[in-house]
């Protein structure tokens, strides 16, 4: 495993971000504090440019490329927030994005991933295979493909959302971060190792696609069909060969929430702390609730991924 990124990857992915990424807010809530009993910090990646923490892995990945990837391009495939995230930094960075996304991805994150210059290619996420289309694509035109989180460069820079959290609020004794693929959950966990090593790490994902969980309590990669879930940013099918080791090594456990512990966590978002979160965002937050009594009295780091989700989708979620 002598191949596997370390946190010294991850202080070289936020110098390279210096200047480009935000440094978003970390941000508390009385209201929550009293009612958990327990300091809880939100690192608010629905802040971060093109609205979630993607940006800071593409970024990394595309300012390491050598000057013939930059002529040729880049590939990516993803749900909509890796995808806005390549297709942003691309243009930064000048190098041409082709993105497949699924045609049932939330229009706003089409739109957006279209409106930064990305060709965007659609598939069914249900009948197709991204990753064969992916790389076919980067075979056929010589493309360079970055995939959305098993990527050593990716991990790195997904990584510093949690290192930016530690040095603004100390040490915590829990941190829960949401999981799909594991690039967050990976990156943050190499983080939380270096800078608060007694810091209990909870991956959480969705109860529909808890493939995450199977994988860590059975020791190896465990695949399921595209889970149906409101949180399309955590409709993996299995974690990445690079983010599963770290994840088994460096993280305590694997956690779900349902579809409506999501939508509560949004509706508290929205209405107490007046953020607009995505499902997929309050991933860490439902798993933090759930485990309200054994917190008691302790710091809580929570990870709010992102915040890009349609508002009339938004709206109707919590009218349900």
């Amino acid at each position: 495993m002598n191949h596997l990124p370390t946190f010294d990857d991850v202080l070289a992915a936020s110098r390279r971000l210096e200047g480009h990424a935000r440094r978003t807010p970390v941000m508390t809530s009385r209201t929550l504090d009293d009612a958990m009993g327990a300091q809880v910090f939100f690192k608010c990646e629905n802040f971060q440019r093109m609205g979630a923490f993607k940006f800071r892995g593409a970024f990394n990945a595309l300012s390491k490329f050598s000057p013939e990837q930059k002529r040729a391009g880049v590939v990516a495939f993803s749900s909509g927030n890796h995808a806005q995230a390549i297709a942003l930094s691309a243009r930064i960075l000048g190098i041409p994005a082709t993105i497949v996304m699924p045609q049932d991805a939330p229009k706003a994150k089409v739109d957006a991933t279209k409106g930064y210059g990305g060709h965007v290619v659609m598939y069914d996420r249900y009948t197709e295979d991204r990753e064969q289309i992916g790389r076919d694509l980067a075979e056929q035109q010589g493309l360079t493909l970055i995939p959305p989180y098993d990527h050593p460069d990716v991990l790195a820079g997904q990584g510093t959302a949690a290192k930016e959290l530690f040095e603004e609020v100390g040490e915590l004794d829990a941190l829960f971060v949401c999981l799909g693929g594991g690039g967050l959950l990976a990156g943050s966990a190499l983080a939380t190792r270096a800078l608060s090593p007694d810091c209990r790490v909870y991956g959480v994902e969705p109860e529909a696609g808890n493939d995450g969980q199977q994988s860590f309590r059975s020791g190896q990669i465990v695949h399921i069909d595209t889970p149906k879930t409101i949180a399309d940013g955590a409709q993996t099918q299995h974690l990445g060969q690079i983010t599963f080791p770290i994840i088994q090594r460096d993280v305590d456990d694997i956690l779900t929430a349902t579809d409506a512990e999501l939508i509560e966590c949004m509706s508290f978002l929205a209405e107490r702390m007046k953020l607009v979160v995505e499902p997929t965002g309050c991933l860490g937050f439902a798993a933090a609730r759930q485990m309200k009594d054994e917190l008691k009295g302790k710091r809580i780091g929570v990870i709010v991924s992102g915040g890009n989700v349609d508002m009339a989708r938004f709206a109707s979620l919590l009218s349900t």
